[in-house]
C-alpha cells in the first residue's frame, strides 16, 4: 500500500474502534512475542466467522484514548519482518502474517500486521492452544466457536474465492500463453485461434472460467499464478513434490503454476523404454515404461481432485517399477470401480470451479472418463491395471504399474486383443494374487483364461504357456558404448582410479537386463580392452589385477 493508502486505512480503523477483528497496542521494543502469537490466533480464527478476509493488529495506537502515540517495536527492518517466520514455527497449521505494514506517521511510527483469517474448517492454534475475542478481549476459543469452524461446510468452493489483492501481475505470462493455446485447441471448430490470442487477458481469464467478473481467484493462481504468488494461498503450500524411492534418493518440489508444472513434473520421472518379447515371436515389442498422457491424466485429477482446506501437497513417489500418487480428501463421490467402465458421470465435485476451469484448458473431462482412459491406456500397453487404495483417512492413492507383474497376463493381453474389460479386471487381480468373486472364476475357466485351485489361480497356461528361455522382459533398453565409457571416465576423474571390482560394481546394473552375469563381465571386458586401445585409459597393474587410470 502506498503512505495514502495506509493512512486512509488507520483513519477508518480508528473511527471504527477495537473489535473482533481489530486490536490497538501502544507496543514498546520489548513486547511480548507469545502475546503477538495469541493475538494472531484469536484475530484469524475471528475473521473466518466473521466471513472477513483479514484482521489487524495495529501498534503504536493507544485506545484509550484511541490515538496514534507512535511504537518502537523493532526498528529495524530485517528484525521486524524476522516475526513472520516465528509466527509461522509456532502456529498450527503453520500460517504467518499476510503482510507486515509500516507507516510513518506524523504523531509516530505505526505498524499493521495483516493477519489472514483462518482457512475454512481449519481453527488456527499458537503453541497449541486456540484463542478468540469477546469483543476487544483476547480469551480462549470455546467450544461452540470450534466447533462452528470445524463444521463449516465442504460447500463452499475453495477454489472459487476471490483473492482480492492480487492482480493480473501475478501470472505467469508463459502459462497465460500456453492456456490460450489449449483453449483455442479445443475450441478450434466455433472460435479462431487467432482471435482467442488477441483478447484482451481479463477477456480470456473469465472465458476460460478462470476468474469472476475479471476478480482473480485461488483457481487462477493454481493453474496460472507466479511461483511467488504462492503466498496468496496461504497456509495451503500449492505444491506438488516429486520423490525418487529405490537404490537412488532424490525429490523436486513444484510450485505454481501447476498448468505448467505438470508436465514439468513428468519429465523428472525416469520413462525408459522396455521391450516385451511376443510368445514365438523373436521380435519384442517396445512400449514407454509409462505414457505420458496416463501419467498427466492422474496428475491432472490429483489436482482437480484435492481437498485444498487440509494444506496438504500432492506427492508422486516414483519407485523402481511403479508410480505412487497421493492427494488429500477422500474419494468425493462413489467408488473408483464405478468408473472404470466409463458408463458413470459424477453428479458433483469437491472444487466445481477448479474442475470447469481445468476442463477450459483441456486439462481433464468433466464426464467420469478419466479413470477408464487410464485403465485402457495400461491394457493397450500389455501392463497391469491402476490400484486405488482408500484405506487411509481423509487421503486418496493410486499406484500406476511400470512394468510386468506377470508374463503370461501381459501375453494374454497380446494375444486376446478382443477381451472385454470386466475380464482382464478379473485376470489383473489375478496376477496380483487378489481373490474374485465365484461367478467370475467360473466365467474364466469356462473361457480357458485361467487354471489351478482356489486360492491358486493363475493365468492360463494354454494359452500363455512359453518355455521360461524365451522370456526375455528388458528393463531398460541397452545403452551404446559411448554411455558405459562415460561413467568409467568420470568414476576415474572423481577417484583417480578403480579396480575391475569397483568397475564392474559401476556398470554391472546399468547394463541391460537381457545379459546374464557372465555376459555382463564379457560386455564390461570388451568395453575396457577398446578403452585401452583408443588410449582412453591405461591399466597400472597387472593383467590379473588391473588397476584402470585415465590415460596422460
Amino acid at each position: 500500500m502506498t503512505p495514502q493508502e495506509l493512512t486512509s486505512l488507520l483513519e477508518q480503523l480508528i473511527a471504527t474502534g477495537e473489535n473482533e477483528v481489530v486490536e490497538f497496542k501502544q507496543a514498546d521494543n520489548n513486547y511480548s512475542t507469545d502475546k503477538i502469537g495469541e493475538y494472531f490466533s484469536a484475530l484469524s480464527n475471528e475473521a473466518n466467522l466473521r466471513m472477513a478476509e483479514r484482521g489487524w493488529l495495529v501498534f503504536g495506537v493507544c485506545d484509550k484514548p484511541r490515538m496514534v502515540v507512535g511504537s518502537d517495536y523493532r526498528i529495524k527492518t530485517e528484525q521486524l519482518h524476522s516475526l513472520k517466520n516465528q509466527i509461522a514455527q509456532a502456529t498450527e497449521p503453520s500460517i504467518t502474517l499476510r503482510e507486515i505494514h509500516v507507516l510513518n506517521h506524523p504523531k509516530g511510527r505505526v505498524i499493521l500486521f495483516e493477519i489472514p483469517a483462518a482457512p475454512r474448517g481449519i481453527p488456527i492454534a499458537w503453541k497449541g492452544h486456540y484463542y478468540a475475542r469477546a469483543g476487544e478481549s483476547r480469551v480462549s476459543l470455546g467450544l461452540d466457536k470450534l466447533d462452528e469452524i470445524r463444521q463449516q461446510t465442504l460447500q463452499q468452493d475453495w477454489t472459487a474465492q476471490v483473492i482480492s489483492s492480487a492482480t493480473l501481475m501475478d501470472l505467469d505470462e508463459m502459462a497465460v500463453r500456453k492456456a490460450r493455446e489449449s483453449f483455442a485447441q479445443k475450441y478450434a471448430n466455433r472460435i479462431s485461434s487467432e482471435e482467442v490470442m488477441n483478447w484482451p487477458l481479463a477477456t480470456f481469464l473469465d472465458r476460460a472460467r478462470l476468474t469472476q467478473h475479471g476478480k482473480i481467484t485461488r483457481t487462477t493462481l493454481l493453474l496460472l499464478g507466479k511461483a511467488e504468488a504462492a503466498h496468496f494461498l496461504s497456509p495451503h503450500p500449492a505444491q506438488m513434490t516429486w520423490k525418487l524411492e529405490g537404490q537412488e534418493r532424490a525429490y523436486e518440489h513444484f510450485g505454481l503454476p501447476f498448468f505448467l508444472n505438470t508436465t514439468a513434473l513428468y519429465q523428472r520421472i525416469r520413462n525408459i523404454q522396455l521391450r516385451i518379447l511376443p510368445q514365438d515371436e523373436l521380435i519384442p515389442i517396445e512400449v514407454s515404461k509409462y505414457n505420458q498422457k496416463i501419467v498427466l491424466e492422474a496428475l491432472h485429477n490429483c489436482i482437480a481432485h484435492q481437498d485444498y482446506v487440509r494444506n496438504g501437497r500432492i506427492i508422486v513417489t516414483e519407485q523402481p517399477n511403479f508410480l505412487k500418487f497421493e492427494n488429500e480428501g477422500d474419494f468425493f463421490e462413489g467408488k473408483p470401480d464405478e468408473y472404470i467402465q466409463g458408463d458413470k458421470t459424477p453428479r458433483r465435485y469437491r472444487n466445481p470451479f477448479l474442475t470447469q476451469a481445468m476442463a477450459e484448458l483441456n486439462m481433464i473431462d468433466t464426464m467420469g472418463y478419466g479413470i477408464h482412459l487410464m485403465y485402457k491406456g495400461q491394457v493397450k500397453r500389455y501392463f497391469p491395471l491402476p490400484d486405488y487404495d482408500l484405506k487411509q483417512p481423509n487421503a486418496v492413492s493410486m499406484t500406476l504399474y511400470g512394468g510386468v507383474v506377470d508374463p503370461a497376463y501381459s501375453r494374454m493381453l497380446m494375444q486376446k486383443t478382443d477381451l472385454p474389460l470386466i475380464d482382464i479386471l478379473a485376470l489383473d487381480r489375478i496376477q496380483k494374487k487378489l481373490s474374485i468373486p465365484d461367478d467370475m472364476v467360473a466365467r474364466l475357466r469356462k473361457a480357458g483364461l485361467i487354471e489351478g485351485r482356489k486360492p491358486n489361480f493363475h493365468v492360463s497356461a494354454l494359452i500363455a504357456k512359453v518355455s521360461a528361455s524365451k522370456i526375455d522382459y528388458i528393463r531398460t533398453r541397452a545403452q551404446d558404448d559411448a554411455f558405459y565409457a562415460k561413467l568409467v571416465v568420470d568414476y576415474l576423474k572423481n577417484f583417480g582410479q578403480a579396480s575391475r571390482t569397483e568397475i564392474n560394481n559401476l556398470l554391472m546394473n546399468k547394463l541391460s537386463d537381457a545379459l546374464n552375469d557372465g555376459q555382463k563381465e564379457d560386455k564390461i571386458s570388451n568395453l575396457l580392452t577398446n578403452m585401452r586401445r583408443s588410449g582412453k585409459i591405461i591399466n597400472t597393474g597387472s593383467r590379473k589385477s588391473p588397476t584402470w587410470q585415465l590415460a596422460e
